[in-house]
């Protein structure tokens, strides 16, 4: 793999200066009362510029980096032995694994994200978006239809079901576990048919 060129390097400065401009206001002063202008000087770029990495400062908060690659690329990655839920956990796992790269960051970020109700309806509209991604790719491998047959999207409803409750419970009980780790947990109860816990 390539080294980026110097542009490219220069973007992705940009944009990540933009959503630490946006995480540390929001928490600094609760995202409700940051604007983009506040983000823009904060970054040291033009309101414009702005516009060029985010399409507002909620995305700059809930997508702080570049697109990891689609879940549909990752799967097909994986083995074509292996059964599709643990396929498709081998490709999340990839995409928990980067959050757990900058934790702090993260953690910060589903605080300020708690506290701001208003941003209730983007976190349902990405999770929307996120599943129905994951039906298609599951539907592709399995040679489903991810509109008429039930297992694509249901599979993939279990498992954004699995990274919510893993994101929650890594940031309301402040885990020191990886986020990788608590989803391969959640994974296992679902693989086991959720059996009733044991006391």
């Amino acid at each position: 793999m390539t080294e980026p060129g110097l542009r490219e390097r220069k973007k992705r400065d940009t944009r990540a200066a933009l959503a630490r401009a946006t995480l540390e206001l929001a928490i600094e002063h609760g995202f409700a009362a940051v604007t983009v202008e506040q983000v823009a000087a904060r970054a040291g770029v033009s309101y414009r510029t702005f516009f060029n990495y985010f399409s507002g400062k909620e995305e700059a908060l809930l997508r702080p980096e570049e697109e990891h690659p689609a879940f549909g690329p990752r799967l097909r990655a994986q083995d074509g032995a292996l059964p599709p839920l643990e396929a498709s956990r081998r490709a999340l796992r990839e995409q928990l694994s980067a959050l757990d790269d900058d934790e702090a960051g993260w953690r910060q970020r589903l605080t300020v994200i708690a506290a701001a109700p208003e941003l209730l309806p983007r976190l349902m509209e990405l999770g929307a978006a996120s599943e129905r991604d994951m039906a298609e790719a599951v539907a592709e491998r399995t040679g489903l239809d991810a509109d008429r047959d039930l297992y694509p999207a249901l599979l993939a409803a279990v498992l954004g079901g699995a990274m919510r409750i893993s994101l929650t419970r890594w940031h309301a009980t402040g885990e020191a576990r990886p986020l990788a780790a608590l989803f391969d947990e959640a994974v296992d109860v679902l693989a086991a048919g959720l059996p009733a816990p044991t006391s």
